[in-house]
């Protein structure tokens, strides 16, 4: 996944307050949120301002929520699809990590929808969905079996208008492709529009496109789950290709050489089991995590201070721009390198 929702956690300086909660009615939240506030209140410098600012997201009703603030203001409020374990940590860096692992992969990606008339768009990626419809011509939409001399024109006219849809929506599609590095392309619709629609993309959005096989503007039942196994198998290839491309190279893995890798911004994508708590060295700067206190010294760190692994980590991945994955086909950290 790319950590670009999560960049300005770091932006700020710690320590944060780390704040998850589960399902809960509306007493039951507040007595949760009680015991949460309470823990965090003992912890050093949490001033109020900060324990006030989480208690207004922390009553809102959802299966789970994700909470991370720092002097006075919540950073960031995520609802999570289950409830997670209950938490409240009072750290050096967020902790991200159960979030990111109940969130999943999140593919930046577009679903479209074309026919005659234009398409039907929703962006996945650089925020909430965004959809929109997309049309250049509304007429003439329809051929006609009317015959006469003025047969082929009127047809040449209606595939015109059609021709004219899709470039547009083609140009849509490139400007969103763009503007959040869609991954993929999920479309489908009308067989002559498509066509048309593959022949009018650019080809960098042109390599991303799978065509779905069900779907139209008036039923879209089956076209969303044809969306999400196409999604499922995207990440499945993608997650293995990341593998192959790390054992094939021998790419790092464990803490101390993965780190070296992040410092230095040679790091395309962390490979992580899961949560990672045991303890390493950081600094303030975004790449700035060893194994070793006096490495990190060297590198003009002038008070190191301990953090858990999985925090440093994403971090430092958060501000190289480097992809995170979860596989259980790693034992340790390992990262695919950029060169």
């Amino acid at each position: 996944m790319r950590l670009d929702f999560i960049r300005p956690l770091y932006e700020r300086r710690g320590p944060y307050a780390s704040v998850y909660l589960g399902a809960l009615t509306g007493p039951e939240r507040e007595t949760h949120w009680r015991s949460v506030r309470d823990r965090l209140a003992q912890a050093d410098h949490v001033g109020k301002a900060t324990l006030d600012a989480l208690e207004d997201e922390a009553l809102r009703a959802a299966a789970g929520r994700a909470l991370f603030a720092t002097h006075g203001e919540v950073v960031l409020a995520e609802s999570l699809p289950e409830a997670p374990s209950e938490l409240a940590a009072w750290t050096p860096l967020p902790h991200v990590t159960p979030m990111l692992i109940r969130r999943g992969e999140n593919v930046p990606h577009l679903r479209v929808i074309v026919d005659h008339a234009g398409a039907e768009l929703a962006v996945y990626g650089g925020g909430s969905p965004r959809r929109s419809i997309v049309e250049a011509a509304s007429w003439p939409l329809q051929k006609t079996a009317q015959g006469g001399w003025s047969q082929r024109r009127y047809e040449n006219a209606v595939e015109g208008t059609w021709e004219k849809n899709a470039i547009a929506v083609a140009q849509e599609i490139d400007e969103q492709v763009r503007r959040i590095g869609a991954e993929l392309i999920l479309v489908a619709g009308e067989p002559k529009s498509r066509s048309y629609l593959l022949h009018h993309l650019g080809t960098k959005a042109a390599d991303r496109v799978t065509m779905v096989e069900h779907g139209s503007r008036e039923d879209h039942g089956q076209f969303e789950k044809d969306v999400e196994r196409a999604l499922d198998d995207w990440l499945a290839r993608r997650r293995a290709e990341l593998l192959e491309r790390h054992q094939e190279s021998d790419g790092p893995t464990g803490m101390a050489r993965v780190s070296h890798a992040l410092r230095e911004g040679r790091v395309h994508a962390l490979l992580l089991p899961g949560e990672l708590p045991a303890p390493v060295w950081i600094g303030e700067g975004g790449t700035q995590l060893a194994t070793d206190q006096g490495e990190l010294r060297r590198w003009g760190v002038a008070d190191p201070v301990r953090e858990r692994s999985d925090s440093a980590l994403v971090r430092a991945a958060a501000m190289t721009d480097a992809e995170l994955w979860f596989t259980d086909a790693v034992k340790d950290v390992a990262a695919v390198l950029r060169y």
